[in-house]
């Protein structure tokens, strides 16, 4: 691994694509009849599935109850099947109780909490293949399952990683080029008000670089955007397709 080419002179990754260039990404909602919002998304070869339950009674300790807002639950956690190690993962590991709090806030900007007050929604995510970039899967996900839900946000929210690589900002960063431990933005963005509601650099860069490299996660978060947008808009237009059927 030591000296891989991240990219190439012609200006290309391992993966083919250009620095600007987002992997493929799918996605699907509804896919769990049994929550009351669901979605999966695929971003490269990394595979992410969100589940929504809520707004309903605080559960545990009353001691929770959020008089004026509604209380959000995250909860993460990564299949063991989903890396190379095949170990298992405890949901109260380090890396896990980090994951949930950064969720936590990112929803916490984004949903209208305020609009049940006394209430709790859980938001499972749960990563099923990891190459890269999992937060941002996990946050794609899960906005989509709480637009399924019907739960009201101030808008969509997108996420995005951005690297820097032989002085190119790079954005949508898999797993090959996140392990050769470059600089690497996150970056969770409510696109129509440009406002980011979560913020991370996983290590050093350089202040010269990082406009540039943040631009590129916030261009990430807006393109993801254009695809979660389809994807609302084809699935209203399924619901109501099979509404008029029946």
């Amino acid at each position: 691994m030591a000296g891989l080419e991240l990219l190439s002179d012609q200006g290309f990754r391992l993966d083919g694509r250009r620095p600007h260039e987002l992997r493929k990404i799918q996605c699907k909602m509804g896919v769990f009849k049994q929550a009351d919002g669901s979605a999966y998304i695929e971003q490269g070869n990394t595979k992410a599935l969100a589940t929504v339950y809520g707004p309903h009674e605080v559960t545990g300790s009353r001691s929770k109850i959020e008089h004026d807002k509604v209380l959000i639950n995250c909860q993460y956690s990564m299949a063991t099947f989903s890396t190379g190690e095949r170990r298992s993962r405890s949901k109260g590991d380090r890396k896990s109780q980090e994951m949930q709090l950064h969720l936590k806030k990112t929803f916490e900007a984004a949903i209208l909490t305020q609009l049940y007050p006394r209430s709790q929604i859980d938001i499972y995510v749960q990563i099923l293949q990891a190459d890269g970039g999992n937060y941002s899967a996990c946050v794609n996900a899960a906005t989509l399952a709480i637009i399924d839900a019907g739960i009201p946000m101030k808008d969509f929210v997108c996420a995005s990683t951005a690297g820097f690589v032989s002085d190119t900002p790079i954005v949508d960063i898999s797993y090959l080029e996140e392990s050769q431990g470059g600089p690497e933005l996150v970056v969770a963005l409510l696109p129509k008000s440009d406002q980011i509601v979560e913020f991370q650099v996983n290590s050093r860069l350089h202040l010269d670089n990082f406009e540039n490299v943040l631009d590129m996660a916030v261009k990430g978060c807006k393109d993801i955007h254009a695809v979660l947008s389809r994807a609302v808009k084809e699935n209203v237009s399924e619901l109501a397709s099979h509404m008029n059927k029946t």
